[in-house]
């Protein structure tokens, strides 16, 4: 086929097979229109809606533009999470502006990211998917989904995933994120397997086998963040390919607004956190069929909250009904001692609010365990959990084991320690291959 005969084709396609086309594995890209030309400001800056705010942030400061459009870019991510707002993003040339950042910035995986964060946001609003198509929108993400890099392609993924309508019933909210299968696919999903990150994670990170030893973002100019390979899309979904694979994200940050932020008490409580996942889930579907859960830190608390909810829920019965298993990876189901460490020290790796929930023996987490371990008898779930045997570095001077074998063995006879450290324990797995064939088969489902 001639490059004349694709552009011929790309012509006539219509939306709804534009999209189809670029979620069928590694498919043509010259089956895709190219982004319409974009509007230029007359002393050649960077075109934006609603006035002249990006470049009049950028005359403000010394800071690389680069670095403010990145910040401009996180506080729009926050605005595309409001149903109300995304109307006015795309009726003021949103998407155009998008369009035109993420061609300017082919150098910054970072920002790619967040403004493909954003049309995913914007997708899930089916009034909004004919400007997003006719804005350019599927040849750049038909493009990123085949990206080696598995940040870049699950960014694109589920934003490709919110726009088609006519195969996926399900829809994926901010956060929520497909490792397995990310295109089309005649294979029938019989399981949903959910990774969820502890404290300081996030969604790849955690499940990555290493990552580079630098915490300057400086240090890192292009080189790119996501080089390691994902072992539950890489392994996990080569041994068993019939099972649909989602990793999760939520803030295990200080705060995205500031402690002044009087909701923010309440947005980082296990409570608040249970609850908007548990939506976000049942939107993806999550419950309709057999669900094996894989935590780690105190995710793992996170998941034993979301279950507790969904059994006193009627609405949710069938996510406590289809639970088939439960993977504990260094999780501190009675406290960790990090809790009573210096401020200094411990804000190392828990933020405030965690540590008032993670206290040794505290009331709350033994009600917890209790009420979880009372309905893991009464529904037979099937648990493993896996605890670290080395200390962890904090810092050049302290070495401490985070969650001691006592605190992650949930007291059912399910204890597995591993020599890896805390940090480490989901990132180092180089049995971890084996693990997962054997796991999935002898604690799950065998079909």
């Amino acid at each position: 086929i001639t490059d004349y005969q694709y552009q011929t084709a790309a012509q006539v396609i219509d939306q709804r097979t534009a999209v189809a086309l670029a979620r069928i594995p590694n498919v043509d890209l010259r089956f895709f229109l190219p982004p319409p030309p974009l509007p230029h400001t007359e002393d050649g800056g960077l075109w934006c809606f609603g006035g002249n705010g990006l470049p009049y942030a950028q005359s403000l400061t010394s800071t690389p533009s680069q670095k403010v459009e990145t910040f401009c870019l996180q506080a729009l991510v926050q605005h595309s999470k409001v149903h109300s707002h995304c109307d006015h993003i795309v009726a003021n040339g949103g998407l155009q502006l998008l369009q035109r950042v993420y061609q300017l910035r082919r150098d910054s995986p970072k920002i790619q990211r967040n403004i493909v964060r954003i049309i995913g946001n914007l997708a899930l609003n089916e009034s909004l998917h004919t400007a997003i198509v006719q804005s350019g929108w599927v040849s750049v993400l038909a493009e990123m989904i085949q990206s080696p890099y598995i940040m870049q392609a699950s960014h694109a993924a589920r934003a490709l995933a919110n726009l088609d309508r006519e195969a996926v019933r399900q829809k994926y909210q901010d956060g929520v994120y497909i490792l397995h299968p990310q295109c089309r696919t005649n294979q029938p999903i019989k399981a949903d397997v959910l990774f969820v990150h502890g404290l300081l994670g996030a969604a790849f990170k955690t499940w990555r086998q290493k990552d580079l030893d630098m915490t300057d973002d400086d240090k890192v100019e292009g080189v790119p963040e996501d080089y390691t390979e994902c072992w539950p899309k890489s392994w996990l979904a080569a041994d068993c390919p019939n099972l649909r694979i989602l990793s999760v994200e939520y803030d295990t940050h200080l705060s995205d607004w500031k402690a002044k932020c009087p909701a923010e008490n309440q947005r980082k409580s296990l409570a608040y956190r249970s609850q908007e996942l548990l939506r976000k889930l049942k939107d993806a579907g999550v419950g309709e069929r057999p669900v094996v859960w894989v935590a780690h830190s105190m995710g793992g608390l996170l998941v034993k909250k979301m279950l507790l909810d969904a059994s006193k829920d009627p609405d949710l019965s069938p996510l406590i009904k289809n639970t088939k298993g439960i993977l504990f990876y260094s999780v501190p189901h009675h406290g960790t001692f990090m809790a009573g460490y210096s401020v200094n020290v411990r804000y190392l790796l828990f933020p405030s609010i965690e540590v008032k929930e993670l206290c040794r023996d505290s009331p709350a987490l033994r009600d917890l365990n209790e009420n979880f371990l009372n309905i893991t008898k009464e529904q037979e779930f099937k648990v493993l959990s896996f605890a670290e045997t080395l200390p962890t570095s904090i810092g050049p001077m302290l070495k401490i084991l985070v969650v001691p074998s006592q605190s992650a063995d949930l007291c059912i006879g399910d204890l597995i320690q591993v020599d890896v450290d805390h940090l480490n324990i989901c990132k180092h797995l180089h049995w971890g291959r084996n693990l997962s064939s054997r796991i999935w088969t002898t604690h799950t489902f065998s079909s």
